[in-house]
C-alpha cells in the first residue's frame, strides 16, 4: 500500500518537498554512515554468533542515521522517528532472544511504515499547494 501511494504521489505534477543543499549533504553522509554501520553491525553480530542481536542492531543504526538529518533539516519528526527506532533497538537488546529480535523488528518496521505514510502525505499536500 505504501509503495502504491508513493508511486501515485511521485507521478503527480508539482515539485513537492525539495531538500536544501545542506539537507541533501546530511542525507547523503548519513546514508553512507548507515550503510557502513549496517555492514559492521551485521558482521559483528554474525561473527559473535549472536544472530538474535541482528534486528536490534539494525534498528539502532537506522535510528541513529535519522538524527543528523533531523538536525540539518530542522525537521522534528525525524528526531521522533530516530528515537522510536532507538527505543525499539533497546527493547530488543533488553528482552533478549528469541523475543527481543522479533519485538525490535516489529517495532522498527511499524515506526518506519508510519513515517513513510506520513512522508507520502506530506509530499502529496505540498504538491497540491504547488500551482500547475
Amino acid at each position: 500500500m505504501i509503495g502504491l501511494a508513493a508511486m501515485y504521489v511521485i507521478r503527480l505534477p508539482g515539485d513537492g518537498i525539495k531538500p536544501t543543499p545542506k539537507e541533501e549533504r546530511a542525507i547523503m553522509w548519513s546514508s553512507i554512515g548507515e550503510g557502513i554501520g549496517l555492514f559492521l553491525a551485521s558482521n559483528i553480530v554474525i561473527n559473535l554468533h549472536r544472530p538474535e542481536l541482528l534486528l536490534p542492531s539494525m534498528a539502532l543504526v537506522v535510528g541513529l542515521h535519522f538524527l543528523p538529518i533531523a538536525f540539518a533539516a530542522g525537521f522534528h519528526p525525524f528526531y521522533v522517528l530516530g528515537a522510536a527506532l532507538i527505543v525499539a533497538a533497546t527493547a530488543g537488546f533488553v528482552m533478549g532472544a528469541p523475543m527481543g529480535g522479533e519485538v525490535s523488528g516489529l517495532m522498527a518496521a511499524g515506526a518506519v511504515w508510519l513515517a513513510s505514510g506520513i512522508a507520502i502525505r506530506r509530499d502529496w499536500l505540498a504538491k497540491r499547494k504547488t500551482p500547475v
